[in-house]
């Protein structure tokens, strides 16, 4: 079959957010990109991740906030409708149709070639379509891999013969299981255990480690952990999973707890670079692998290949990956102008992806808001600090927002510089807290400096202030 060949300035495999920002950029700047796409242009982040979970949980949330409220709670009579809850999905997923995100990138002025991308040498990307055909694209400049990654399964025995559950059909799952089994106590596996549990299902969570959440402050899977048992979630930690198998229409999980019944399995143990298709055997990578990059997302050793959000594995969530696009493309429109690439700031020459102090909201119930770094990983790290820890349900704000709110903030502090190192929340509606943490921590914002952002009375946010007077304290 003869295949077809177009140049462009740039091509990005990859038409999820982070692809599309990165050609976005460069499109901007002036130069030619295309997007290519084997599945719905928008990517898992659309249609599978962040959008459909977080309206899968904004109901319940919302009931939550409700009965939360003396006055209020009488008004609550009954119960969340599952079904609209579903189609309420279904439609910010558009019902998995990407006619809306297409009509974007062709109002920007980038192409789109759907099929399968595979680099086959220099600058050089070969895409077959879905009925054989194929089309070759050369690179003037860059090639961009924004291919994102896949559920990663774990070396279970059985595992294989299951049909267990991913986050994707987690996500899409039209009518809630009767029982589910959770496999896994991070991000995804506790925010679907909170989301199915709301909508009817019995819910059991194996985590392998000694609690959830364990890349945060202990305080937030503690609190995690006790709302779901509260719900009626079983919680099994330090738990091993060994085998599974499939009994009819029921799985049966194999743990160091015992025997576990369920009618749906999900998987959400992490995940794994969707690298291991995309040719970098090739051009001299290791293929299946997290491409390591500079911090313009240039692939070390290389000049025309760049790899940005989850296929570099540096921070795997969208915003991030969001933010390391419009990075690489100013680097790769300053390069393509002969230009010196910047290594500070933002602007057509700026392309330092900073990871030191990544952003990142658990929606459970309570949500964790949290950015840099828990005290241990200030004490790995061997950098001096202290940590300041403050009831958020003492605060004058937050008892207006919630009868009986519980909830914590915690800040890591440099004792040296005194600036923060990290900070933690955890309550409901916490997530619109951490904009300002966020720049108080990226900005390294001295505490001297932080006695002057006033909060406004009366808000959560006070809770700033007793922070700050904790530190002043000594507490």
């Amino acid at each position: 079959m003869e295949t077809d060949e177009k140049t462009y300035d740039v091509v990005v495999l990859g038409a999820g957010p982070v692809g599309e920002n990165v050609a976005d950029v460069v499109v901007r700047a002036g130069l030619s990109a295309v997007l290519v796409e084997r599945e719905l242009v928008g990517g898992d982040c659309s249609y599978w991740a962040c959008i459909p979970s977080k309206v899968l949980l904004r109901g319940t949330e919302v009931l939550a906030e409700a009965r939360a409220v003396d006055g209020a709670e009488q008004a609550v009579t009954g119960e969340q409708d599952v079904a609209a809850t579903l189609a309420r999905r279904n439609s910010f997923v558009s019902d998995w149709d990407d006619a809306g995100q297409v009509e974007w990138v062709d109002g920007a002025g980038i192409d789109l070639v759907r099929g399968t991308g595979r680099l086959a040498g220099e600058r050089t990307v070969v895409v077959t379509a879905a009925n054989g055909g194929q089309t070759r694209l050369i690179a003037r400049h860059a090639v961009a891999v924004a291919t994102g990654s896949d559920a990663a399964m774990p070396p279970i025995d059985g595992l294989a013969d299951v049909a267990a559950w991913t986050p994707r059909e987690a996500t899409e799952a039209q009518v809630p299981p009767g029982r589910l089994l959770v496999l896994g106590g991070g991000y995804v596996g506790c925010e679907m255990a909170t989301a199915w549990q709301a909508l009817g299902a019995q819910v059991t969570v194996v985590q392998r480690g000694e609690r959830l959440l364990d890349t945060m402050e202990p305080a937030a899977g503690e609190a995690v952990a006790q709302a779901l048992r509260t719900a009626g979630v079983t919680v099994h930690l330090d738990c091993e999973a060994t085998a599974v198998r499939r009994e009819g229409a029921e799985v049966v999980l194999m743990t160091s707890a015992g025997e576990l019944r369920g009618d749906e399995l999900l998987v959400a143990v992490g995940r794994t670079p969707r690298t291991d298709d995309i040719g970098l055997g090739l051009v001299g990578l290791e293929p299946g692998t997290y491409l390591d990059v500079d911090d313009s997302q240039r692939v070390r050793g290389s000049e025309w290949l760049y790899a940005v959000g989850d296929a570099n594995g540096r921070s795997l969530l969208t915003h991030m990956g969001k933010y390391q696009a419009r990075q690489a493309g100013a680097a790769i429109v300053a390069r393509a102008r002969g230009e010196q690439v910047s290594t500070a700031g933002w602007g057509p020459h700026a392309a330092t992806a900073d990871d030191r102090a990544v952003p990142s909201v658990v929606f459970t119930s309570p949500q964790v808001a949290a950015v840099g770094l828990t005290a241990a990983q200030a004490a790995d790290r061997g950098l001096p600090h202290r940590v300041v820890e403050y009831p958020l349900g003492d605060v004058s704000g937050a008892k207006i927002v919630a009868d009986g709110y519980a909830g914590t903030a915690i800040a890591v502090v440099d004792t040296e510089r005194e600036v923060l190192l990290g900070v933690t929340f955890v309550g409901p509606a916490v997530a619109e807290l951490l904009q300002a943490a966020t720049i108080a921590v990226v900005g390294e914002v001295p505490i001297s400096r932080l006695w002057h952002a006033v909060p406004a009375f009366p808000t959560v946010s006070e809770i700033w202030l007793r922070l700050l007077e904790t530190w002043r304290d000594g507490g």
